[in-house]
């Protein structure tokens, strides 16, 4: 069997272990490990070396299949070879190494550029627990400054607290959540060249070039989700694509891109506007994909909400859904949920018209069984926001990559 094979079996038990699956859970025993170990856990949706643990640290582990033995990393579970494994000699008291299981996440992640030392306390002189591998998000539980005001951040791993130093790792400052309508070629838009949700096939492919470039992950909105509630590890250089509207030119000029890169992304469509037979193309009109052209690209796009009769403007040119009565919105958020249910079973994320809302629409998006809802209003997504206002960018047309780098960066949005 191979590694990789033998990990994806062991996440089943990990489940069971944590009582995702019904079944006693296994408890877990302290373990030290005897020379320096890799590790690994799924993050996303791989599973992947997540970094080491030194010889002679001290962990919790349950005991897993005849390679490996599984332990708290993150918001799941990681992987260590039984073989790097002993048991805890007699000198060692194990309640000395072990962090306190109830002290809770302070809803805060680190995120790592590089391989980043793990220590057993916040001093660079004392000795190293491990390290955690380039390119992760990682649940923060205290931060303290040193004697020096330097400021380390405290993490837990196998029920074992360490430190990592704020000059080895960044504070996470939350995912993009990047938006996209239209999508037209230079030569052919004579008439959305001066719109700003209008964007050129040169300037969509360049933007995903270069977030395949710098190794960037597309998540899933369920990603997006796991992110928001706490409940998922996921990679550090990530982004979420989303495209409003359900227009036709994203089948025709997005599609081929992403599949290209092997991207994902979500389509948020408004399904009283969902053809039944595919239009002749032109590129002078807002046009809408067909019943056939959903189902041609859904290899690469979720599809999700963006309301059934409620994308539409009043006569001051404000979204409809903001005069609306509660019970016709929640009445429209649950007919485009049951449309939607012949492309994918799991419609569970909203897009807020011209992102419009209110409390009543906050309200019906919750009661209609909706997850998530995403709004225009400009930022990145943090563990803890409101899950029905959440912030998303913009990347237009005539956005320099320098531009782009800057605003999908790990940085403070101002």
């Amino acid at each position: 069997m191979s590694r990789l094979l033998s990990l994806l079996l062991l996440l089943v038990t990990c489940s069971v272990s944590a009582g995702l699956v019904s079944g006693p859970p296994v408890p877990a025993r302290y373990m030290q490990v005897t020379e320096d170990a890799d590790i690994w856990a799924q993050v996303g949706d791989r599973v992947i070396t997540v970094g080491n643990i030194r010889a002679g640290q001290i962990i919790a582990v349950i005991p897993g299949d005849k390679d490996y033995d599984t332990f708290r990393f993150g918001f799941g579970s990681g992987f260590i070879d039984k073989g790097h494994l002993g048991a805890v000699t007699g000198k060692q008291r194990v309640e000395d190494s072990l962090g306190d299981l109830n002290k809770p996440l302070s809803n805060q992640n680190l995120l790592t550029w590089q391989d980043t030392p793990l220590y057993n306390a916040p001093d660079k002189n004392s000795e190293q627990f491990g390290t955690l591998a380039q390119n992760l998000r990682y649940p923060i539980i205290d931060k303290l400054k040193d004697r020096l005001n330097q400021t380390w951040f405290q993490i837990r791993i196998g029920n074992r607290l360490a430190w990592v130093s704020s000059l080895d790792a960044q504070q996470d400052n939350g995912i993009p959540v990047l938006t996209y309508h239209h999508i037209l070629r230079d030569e052919e838009n004579t008439r959305f060249r001066h719109t700003s949700t209008t964007t050129s096939v040169r300037a969509f492919t360049n933007q995903m070039t270069w977030l395949r470039d710098q190794g960037y992950t597309t998540l899933s909105m369920a990603q997006l989700e796991g992110y928001v509630r706490n409940r998922m590890n996921l990679p550090g250089r990530a982004v979420v694509v989303t495209f409003d509207d359900g227009l036709k030119s994203v089948s025709r000029y997005a599609y081929p891109v992403l599949r290209q890169y092997g991207f994902k992304a979500t389509a948020f469509i408004i399904t009283s506007r969902i053809k039944r037979h595919p239009q002749t193309w032109d590129p002078k009109t807002l046009q809408f994909m067909s019943v056939s052209e959903l189902n041609s690209i859904s290899d690469v796009f979720d599809f999700q909400s963006h309301t059934h009769f409620l994308h539409r403007v009043d006569g001051k040119r404000q979204p409809i859904l903001l005069g609306n009565t509660y019970h016709n919105i929640l009445f429209d958020f649950e007919r485009s949920r049951r449309a939607l249910a012949q492309f994918n079973p799991h419609v569970l994320y909203l897009s807020y018209p011209f992102g419009g809302y209110n409390d009543k629409a906050v309200k019906a998006a919750n009661e209609a069984g909706f997850h998530l809802a995403v709004t225009t209003v400009r930022g990145k997504v943090k563990p803890g926001d409101n899950p029905f206002l959440l912030r998303r960018l913009y990347v237009l047309r005539t956005d320099s990559l320098e531009t782009m780098s800057r605003l999908i960066s790990n940085q403070p949005q101002g």
